[in-house]
């Protein structure tokens, strides 16, 4: 996917679409929010959850694995694994059906929110 959002070095931009990603792939998997910021532990559903929104912010918005590692308090090298496990993954129809929804859906989000600004200047 293209790098849409990843062009803005804002913080609080990029700490945003980290929970907008977040918010998806807990709602798409039915983990609490809460549960994924805690900083050990939890279940292996609630780990799933985790990688998944890691994955979405790097692919959908384009946030750097350093920067996504932030965004969810984990290394790097973390969000590399959740990618890679993610990818793996997709092998499968259904699962690759699935994300690749997650994945329309956020860029529409996306899309939304960068051409607000434009619309409102051309009033």
């Amino acid at each position: 996917m293209n790098k849409l959002i990843a062009k803005r070095s804002d913080a609080m931009h990029r700490r945003a679409v980290a929970r907008l990603a977040e918010a998806a792939a807990c709602g798409a998997l039915r983990v609490p929010a809460a549960a994924l910021r805690r900083e050990r532990g939890g279940t292996r559903s609630v780990a799933f959850a985790r990688q998944m929104a890691m994955y979405l912010a790097h692919v959908v918005f384009g946030l750097t694995m350093t920067q996504v590692g932030c965004c969810f308090e984990r290394d790097r090298t973390t969000v590399r694994h959740a990618c890679a496990l993610i990818e793996d993954r997709r092998d499968r129809p259904a699962f690759d059906l699935a994300v690749g929804a997650l994945e329309a859906g956020l860029m529409s989000l996306a899309l939304g929110f960068e051409a607000e600004p434009l619309v409102e200047m051309a009033r």
